[in-house]
């Protein structure tokens, strides 16, 4: 029986590492493609580069449009942000709502949430665009920032509901026989306790939004205000052919350090549960 559960422990780890590498793999060559003479990206396909330039970065970073690259990534870095504060601020009030206030209609407005997790984005996609388009919004950040303000993600209020219905009541009524009241019951006690669940919104909201293309594509119409995602589609050409394939390589490689630096020094925070955060110390 030892020797079975060995073998079987080696294949399935043989297994996880092959299934890893070619995961990974893509991501590698994108990396080393980077560096290699825009004429030998296709021709040179090998992972180990038989000639080295950093000519790629500089071609890729001088951006489009006389815009750099630098200024697509502030665009981005700012519009993530505002897209984790209203996030954060509007599906952690609609969260605690529904989770602990008692009003007429909750269970249906609950309802009437939960339902639009179901209803494809494409579905909304017109008449958003013609709403935005009214509002002269079209062409700005705001079609992308404003909705985040408003709870519209509805998987980060059912996340939070969830989150917060597994807190103990008892706090909150020893914190309401002290004095406080719900805004104070929210601030101190809701929301540190809910910290665990606070971090996977704020993380997965600025993933979401940092790779997200087409509605960036739809409503960011002047290279000034393009992000790292829409800027890289300038290097596709009209007819679909990117002359440049070793910028867009070395931009795509450097558009992937900011959610890599944020995931992995977030990560812990996903294991943590209410005994090491809320109620410690």
């Amino acid at each position: 029986m030892k020797i079975r559960t060995v073998i079987r422990h080696t294949f399935t780890h043989i297994l996880i590492i092959a299934l890893g590498l070619c995961m990974i793999y893509p991501i590698v060559w994108m990396i080393i493609s980077a560096f290699k003479p825009n004429n030998m990206i296709f021709s040179d396909p090998g992972i180990i580069p038989k000639a080295v330039t950093i000519d790629n970065y500089i071609s890729g970073w001088k951006g489009y449009a006389g815009t750099s690259f630098g200024r697509f990534f502030t665009n981005s870095i700012l519009m993530c942000a505002g897209a984790v504060i209203g996030n954060l601020i509007a599906c952690t009030m609609a969260a605690y709502a529904f989770a602990r206030l008692k009003f007429v209609g909750r269970g249906f407005w609950f309802a009437v949430m939960m339902i639009t997790l179901m209803l494809p984005a494409h579905v909304t996609l017109v008449p958003r665009y013609i709403l935005f388009n009214t509002f002269g919004w079209v062409g700005s950040y705001l079609p992308i920032i404003v909705p985040k303000f408003l709870a519209t993600d509805a998987f980060f209020v059912f996340l939070l509901v969830q989150f917060m219905r597994s807190l103990p009541r008892e706090l909150e009524e020893a914190a309401i026989i002290d004095g406080a009241g719900r805004v104070g019951v929210f601030l101190r006690i809701i929301v540190p306790l809910a910290s665990p669940a606070l971090v996977t919104v704020a993380l997965f909201t600025f993933l979401w939004t940092w790779d997200d293309f087409f509605n960036h594509l739809l409503y960011l119409t002047t290279p000034q205000t393009f992000s790292v995602s829409r800027a890289l589609r300038t290097f596709v050409g009209d007819a679909g052919a990117v002359t440049n394939w070793g910028g867009a390589l070395a931009m795509a490689s450097l558009a992937m350090i900011p959610p890599f630096i944020l995931f992995f020094s977030l990560q812990k925070y996903f294991v943590e549960g209410i005994s090491t955060t809320g109620l410690k110390g």
